[in-house]
């Protein structure tokens, strides 16, 4: 597996992303993710079939900038339309992120997980190895399961460019 050193840096730190960078034009990897619960599982792309997928990648959703990410997106649904699904991917067991979901009253988002195997990290290019959490990012993904719009956010505590992420998916 590819590994990345130095593709994302922590207060400045330097750590290794595994898994490719993904780039505009490349089919979207189909990925199994945990969702409500320890044994459900959502493929994510057959999941939202027919729909523009924003996928919002996270680190934890217990932490500030993670909480405001996936809160921004999921405000912003509405203005996208039902043609858009608002994917939020971390490394969080699935029913933690369904409890923040209900705790925020996040409705718009769907939340997946990627604790049990870091198979979308690994096949998105976003799996920090020395932290196994998700780097942050952002894809935009059309009907067609193609990536439109990539951001990988070069430092964990940064945010992504939502303006940039949102007219992206509103163009499709």
């Amino acid at each position: 597996m590819e590994e990345r050193f130095g593709a994302v840096t922590l207060k400045g730190k330097p750590l290794t992303v595994m898994g490719p960078a993904l780039a505009v034009g490349d089919a979207a990897p189909e990925v199994t993710l945990g969702a409500k619960g320890f044994d459900g599982r959502a493929r994510l792309l057959e999941s939202t079939a027919g729909q523009i997928r924003l996928i919002n990648v996270i680190p934890s959703i217990g932490t500030g900038i993670c909480d405001a990410q996936t809160r921004r997106f999921n405000q912003e649904a509405a203005s996208l339309g039902d043609g858009v699904a608002i994917v939020t991917v971390s490394a969080d067991l699935p029913f933690h992120l369904a409890e923040w979901c209900a705790a925020k009253g996040v409705d718009r988002v769907v939340t997946l997980s990627d604790h049990y195997d870091m198979a979308f990290g690994d096949a998105y290019g976003t799996h920090i190895k020395e932290l196994r959490v998700e780097q942050r990012a952002v894809f935009v993904v059309d009907a067609d399961g193609v990536v439109r719009y990539v951001e990988y956010v070069p430092e964990i505590a940064q945010h992504p460019d939502y303006d940039k992420a949102l007219a992206a998916a509103g163009a499709l």
